[in-house]
């Protein structure tokens, strides 16, 4: 058993690996801007949820004092991406390193997987101009969690929308850096068991890696 922190534990990514976690019997804080709006899910004791920024160095100290490893998959919509990203992955790495957690599983975003060699698909040209700053915003986390001291891992699902209402089925592939299949459309539950995998298991360090979900036909 891991004591896990999870940061952005009341958005769609964090919710689902908040209940993998504790459904494996991990003991989990879940931290959120307000606690009042996400209390702890029914049935799940080893989860405590708790008042954080994700954003500030001092407030991620705190809370992930004594835990194992950490989750981000915060995301803030009223703030500049750019702004955002880069100030959550300072916290991180400044707040991880003092608290003593070193392993990091981070969700991404597929747009910042390559459709070619040294091309990433936010850089092609049909790429949306309005979703290209949201991307950006990855970006600039990338680069700090790049010189940071973390043991990280950032896990960038496809770019497309995901499936909100499909059952876990606990399986996924994990790609390199290309932009992986889009179909079958991976499904936050299967994201979250990637992520809790990467926990328990570490696989991969210090990269980013595609992950997607697997097809059942035998094609």
């Amino acid at each position: 058993m891991s004591r896990i922190v999870v940061y952005g534990a009341g958005g769609r990514a964090g919710r689902r690996v908040v209940a993998e976690a504790a459904g494996r019997g991990h003991e989990v804080t879940a931290v959120v801007r307000d606690p009042a709006r996400h209390p702890a899910p029914a049935g799940a004791p080893g989860v405590r949820v708790v008042a954080g920024d994700v954003t500030d160095l001092g407030d991620v100290a705190r809370t992930a004092a004594g835990h194992d490893a950490a989750v981000q998959a915060a995301a803030r919509m009223d703030v500049p991406s750019e702004e955002f990203y880069r100030a959550a992955a300072e916290a991180l790495a400044g707040g991880l390193a003092r608290a003593g957690v070193t392993r990091l599983v981070a969700v991404g975003i597929g747009s910042l997987l390559e459709v070619s060699p040294g091309v990433r698909l936010v850089d092609t040209p049909d790429f949306p101009a309005e979703a290209r700053a949201f991307s950006l915003g990855h970006a600039a986390e990338l680069a700090v969690f790049e010189k940071s001291g973390l043991d990280w891992v950032v896990l960038a699902p496809p770019p497309v929308f995901l499936d909100e209402e499909a059952a876990r089925t606990g399986r996924y592939r994990i790609g390199g850096g290309r932009v992986p299949d889009l179909e079958p459309a991976l499904s936050f539950a299967d994201l979250a068991v990637a992520v809790v995998d990467e926990v328990e298991r570490p696989a991969h360090h210090r990269v980013q890696v595609a992950v997607s979900a697997v097809s059942d036909d035998p094609r």
